[in-house]
């Protein structure tokens, strides 16, 4: 396994990170076998992890804590703070108040003193940025954290977040978590060149596009994705069409279609590691096994041709959407204002 620079940290991580989602109730509910998935994760060369304390409502920082007992510092362990960890209002977001008790949680539940990168989950619009930044400098400082980071934050703040860290003396975000695949290729024209331009390291989420990328869906035929019934996105007409051209490509480049799907994720310049969330040994296995691929810029070029370079072929259902986006107070004047007269 070869190794990046997560941004200008310093820090080396692996090209393929393991998702901790699926261990857990909404995934995989034996501790034992999630312990083996990521110790044979460990084992074939992984060295970068990434959970959240709200994945299967902290049941999977637990398994994660369980497995790297006695293997603690040859893991670069990322985890993340933000969505609502219970019916009170305070239990969620990025406040001051809530990142110091949510650290502490995910460190007692990792069995660890300290995580290398303490991830927002999603953006806190309730919440002054330049407070979010302070309070992760501290955790910096009292070493706690290594490095903190930004998930599914829009171009914009992240540039307001580098500013304001820079004009108030404060650390920085050094990593961004995007969703990107073949199907959600919007990051390339924004998140990633600003990303790369203050120096922040990519961990992108979902490269086989929510299950779509697997081969495992397919127009007219039934999907045994068990998350089908859930998502949407699942039964969207243009990804399928998308999923019907990109199968034969994969056939005549002699690749399963995960294969191909993860390692274009990972030739972009601009992506660090992506995340592969694997729920069973033999979805890592067959992951595992295209380690070693990479794509040529015949097939690159052939992709380009099917999704356009920074478009997005309609949205994950998880996909963040800003308030500007959810509110239609935000983008409707009021009604006596709406005319020219």
């Amino acid at each position: 396994m070869q190794f990046r620079t997560l941004g200008r940290t310093g820090i080396k991580v692996s090209p393929y990170a393991l998702g901790a989602m699926m261990f857990g109730s909404i995934g995989n509910p034996d501790h034992d076998e999630s312990i083996r998935i990521i110790h044979r994760a460990l084992e074939a060369g992984i060295n970068f992890i990434d959970t959240a304390d709200m994945y299967s409502h902290a049941e999977s920082e637990e398994i994660v804590g369980k497995a790297l007992q006695g293997r603690r510092d040859d893991v670069v362990l990322a985890t993340k703070l933000a969505l609502p960890m219970s019916d009170d209002p305070n239990h969620a977001g990025t406040s001051r108040r809530w990142i110091m008790t949510a650290v502490e949680n995910s460190l007692r539940r990792l069995g660890t003193d300290y995580i290398d990168l303490y991830q927002i989950h999603r953006p806190d619009p309730s919440t002054d940025i330049e407070e979010t930044l302070s309070a992760m400098s501290d955790l910096v400082h009292a070493g706690k954290i290594r490095a903190f980071g930004s998930s599914a934050m829009p171009a914009s703040e992240m540039v307001e977040a580098q500013w304001v860290a820079e004009r108030r003396g404060l650390e920085r975000f050094r990593a961004e978590q995007p969703t990107y695949s073949i199907l959600n290729r919007g990051i390339e024209a924004e998140i990633l060149p600003v990303a790369e331009r203050y120096g922040m390291g990519t961990l992108v989420w979902s490269p086989l596009a929510g299950g779509m990328l697997t081969g495992r869906v397919r127009r007219g035929q039934q999907t045994d994705l068990r998350r089908a019934s859930f998502f949407s996105y699942l039964s969207d007409e243009r990804r399928i069409d998308v999923v019907e051209q990109l199968i034969p490509l994969a056939e005549e480049a002699g690749l399963p279609m995960t294969h191909l799907a993860v390692a274009f994720a990972i030739a972009h310049p601009g992506v660090t590691s992506a995340i592969i969330g694997p729920r069973t040994m033999e979805q890592l296995d067959d992951l595992l096994a295209g380690v070693d691929v990479t794509l040529s810029d015949e097939i690159l070029d052939r992709i380009d041709e099917i999704v356009p370079p920074g478009t997005d072929v309609s949205a994950l259902d998880m996909a963040y959407r800003t308030p500007a986006q959810l509110d239609p107070t935000l983008r409707r004047r009021p009604l006596a204002g709406r005319s020219a007269a």
